[in-house]
């Protein structure tokens, strides 16, 4: 994830509605920082809830393993799937 914006903490509590809707328009990923050293991120739901999934199938070890085969049969150029199981 990448971090667009670092706000110091003093700076975030005056400038937290601003910064609500800079996520919703823009997307935007800010980190709260206190004495200069990032202490929170804050971000969209969206992305919050993009990034759970996402740990999700890294953490579930058949889905991956799936994954994988997927994309070796890709780079094999083998059929992933026979015209005939379609019809």
């Amino acid at each position: 994830m990448q971090i667009d914006t670092y706000i110091p903490v003093t700076r975030a509590k005056t400038k937290f509605l601003d910064m609500i809707r800079m996520l919703d328009t823009e997307g935007s990923t800010v980190a709260i920082t206190r004495n200069g050293v990032p202490k929170a991120v804050l971000m969209s739901m969206d992305q919050y809830e993009a990034m759970q999934e996402t740990m999700t199938i890294l953490g579930d070890r058949d889905m991956m393993d799936q994954i994988r085969r997927s994309l070796d049969d890709i780079r094999s150029d083998r059929p992933l799937m026979d015209l005939e199981d379609l019809q």
